[in-house]
């Protein structure tokens, strides 16, 4: 059943349309995950669905009495009003006051926030958690989260993927984390080029099923650009055109005009590339017993060898000292107590999570190369507009100032600074705050690839599995422990007394295109031993199971194909406007299809496991 429908809605900003004849039905309890570039016009569709604003065309139905409530992206830094009070706000006025008062204190309780301290004078993951239980206290029908991660650390991350999960409403979420939406959507709607497709299922399965979409309509325009090159030698064949010439053939061809200069064709992807610095020693830097305190200890008597190609991961709940870590691996800071020594030939590279490199009152090109109007990166010469060209911006964008820059174009910015100077260790604190899921997996293909070394400090949990090797990570006072692998390494090590709950996405081990993080041994002395589950005893298969093992291949294959043919069936713009019944009824065959598929999966890997014994 519905409890929200958007009709032929259309938004513009003066001639670029974000929504075009957008429709979308939001089901009862449905967890939906919009996704798109920065600048698609994600947040303007979330407005739309709050009432906050009115689209230029179209309608938007929501449910009698159904209640929204909505998390917006940006966080205010600046308010007087204590976390209680602000949570408070959210309740609905016809509340007796035990009633309210026993929300707020479950919420504040629950999310571990400090009810007496004023938001304005909090963190930005605790101004983020307090607007997210504001959000909730009403209990509302719909929630709508735009990039709700942002700011947060892994710890509070995985606990608002539990609060999501146990929400009994409609949820619609803005993410680029794809961990959070492979563990939490039923189906993901992605906005582009002001066009919205559904995609039910994973996240593999959206990244599989855009790819072929795509790829089907590169074709469609490559056969409709040969068609329109074809009449257009046509027209201009002179006199003997003019003499035989037919009328509907003319206006066919403007008819073709017309279409061509509609078309919004895909944007181009950011092109990463490094420019690489000569080798470094291959000691990049080593920690003998190193203590570093405030008032607290921060790091207390860490060893800690980092060798060239290393790519080492840093996980952390928000001020428990990652930055201070990088800084001593650098030589920034000195230690309390303890021996830092660094290699030779070192170049650094560094994306500093508040962007203090930026110059926020010169312009973009000013920032990259200082006036120059060439950069040589990559041992070739470039125009400094082409190399910007190439993370995605408009040559009349260059010459704006850094302060006009939207999140998303400020970290694009930096990558670009940071690349254009030769580096042999990298060192990003917090690089996927706002960048959306292709320039994130595009960073990741680089990184994997790079033969220096890499520092990250991340709290995305996708991005960490791709990147890293190997992660140290902070268990509190002070003390930092070195894992084998990625997050979803740490999650499977880490001793069971210190681990919450593991979530649905880690569970599924589905993390879409993303790779799988390499085991390879780092070289850090403190390497926690594999505490996780042991493997149980094999038996042989009974004859049951032997038949069963060789029909799942076929059985498999068989899901998938009805699995195709629906997808393409519900991601058709048509589909919408069947009866809600119908609409329904298709959609859940869709999720118990993919369900089906992923234990067949897991039977037939447990199968053949146990054959191979």
């Amino acid at each position: 059943m519905s409890v929200l429908r958007l009709t032929g809605v259309q938004l513009a900003f003066g001639h670029h349309p974000l929504l075009d004849n957008v429709n979308l039905v939001l089901e009862r309890r449905e967890r939906v995950a919009l996704v798109g570039r920065n600048g698609a016009g994600k947040s303007s569709l979330l407005k739309i669905l709050t009432g906050e604003i009115q689209p230029d065309d179209g309608d938007r139905w929501l449910a009698d009495g159904a209640r929204v409530a909505y998390l917006q992206q940006e966080v205010p830094a600046d308010a007087d009003a204590s976390v209680t009070a602000v949570i408070a706000g959210g309740l609905p006025d016809d509340l007796e006051p035990w009633d309210r008062a026993h929300r707020v204190e479950a919420l504040v309780s629950a999310m571990g926030l400090p009810p007496d301290q004023a938001l304005g004078a909090c963190s930005g993951g605790i101004r983020r958690r307090t607007l997210l239980a504001r959000a909730l206290v009403g209990e509302p029908d719909i929630l709508l989260l735009d990039e709700p991660t942002n700011h947060l650390d892994i710890e509070a991350i995985e606990a608002l993927e539990r609060a999501i999960r146990d929400y009994r409403g409609t949820v619609v979420f803005v993410s680029h984390d794809r961990a959070l939406v492979n563990g939490l959507a039923d189906r993901i709607v992605e906005l582009d080029r002001g066009r919205l497709t559904s995609y039910p299922g994973s996240y593999a399965t959206y990244v599989a099923r855009k790819a072929q979409v795509l790829a089907d309509e590169a074709r469609a325009n490559a056969e409709f650009d040969r068609v329109l090159a074809q009449e257009e030698v046509w027209i201009r064949k002179g006199i003997e055109a003019r003499r035989t010439r037919n009328e509907g053939r003319v206006r066919r061809l403007e008819q073709l005009r017309r279409e061509r200069l509609a078309r919004v064709d895909p944007r181009g992807q950011v092109e990463l590339a490094v420019e690489r610095g000569a080798e470094s020693g291959v000691l990049v830097a080593e920690l003998e017993h190193v203590s570093f305190a405030r008032t607290t200890p921060i790091i207390h008597d860490l060893s800690l060898r980092v060798q060239r190609g290393d790519r080492i991961g840093i996980i952390g709940p928000n001020g428990c000292g990652k930055t201070t870590l990088l800084r001593l691996l650098l030589g920034q800071l000195a230690p309390d107590r303890g021996q830092v020594k660094l290699g030779t030939r070192l170049e650094v590279a560094y994306f500093d999570q508040e962007r203090e490199q930026l110059r926020l009152e010169d312009t973009v090109r000013d920032n990259v190369v200082d006036g120059a109007d060439f950069i040589s990166v990559g041992g070739r010469n470039q125009h400094v507009v082409g190399y910007l060209g190439s993370f995605l911006f408009d040559p009349s964008r260059v010459n704006a100032p850094v302060k006009s820059l939207s999140g998303g174009e400020r970290n694009r910015l930096l990558l670009a600074r940071m690349f254009s100077k030769p580096a042999n260790v990298l060192v990003l604190d917090e690089p996927t705050n706002d960048l959306d899921v292709e320039t994130l997996e595009l960073l990741e293909e680089l990184l994997a690839e790079y033969s220096g070394t890499v520092l990250l400090v991340s709290h995305d949990r996708a991005f960490l599995d791709a990147v890293v090797t190997s992660t140290l990570v902070f268990e509190g006072e002070g003390r930092v422990a070195e894992y084998v692998g990625g997050y979803s390494d740490w999650v499977r090590q880490r001793p069971k007394d210190k681990a919450p709950e593991v979530p649905a996405s880690a569970k599924r081990g589905d993390s879409g295109s993303v790779r799988a993080a390499s085991t390879t041994a780092a070289t850090g002395p403190t390497v926690v031993a594999d505490v996780g589950p042991q493997p149980t005893a094999r038996r042989r298969l009974s004859y049951r199971e032997t038949r069963e093992l060789t029909e799942l291949p076929a059985r498999i294959e068989a899901l998938e194909a009805r699995q195709s043919a629906l997808q393409a069936t519900v991601s058709a713009p048509e589909f919408y406007r069947n009866d809600q019944a119908t609409i329904s009824a298709q959609l859940s065959d869709l999720n118990s299809l993919d369900d089906e598929i992923r234990a067949a999966y897991a039977r037939w890997e447990a199968l053949e496991s146990q054959a191979g014994a």
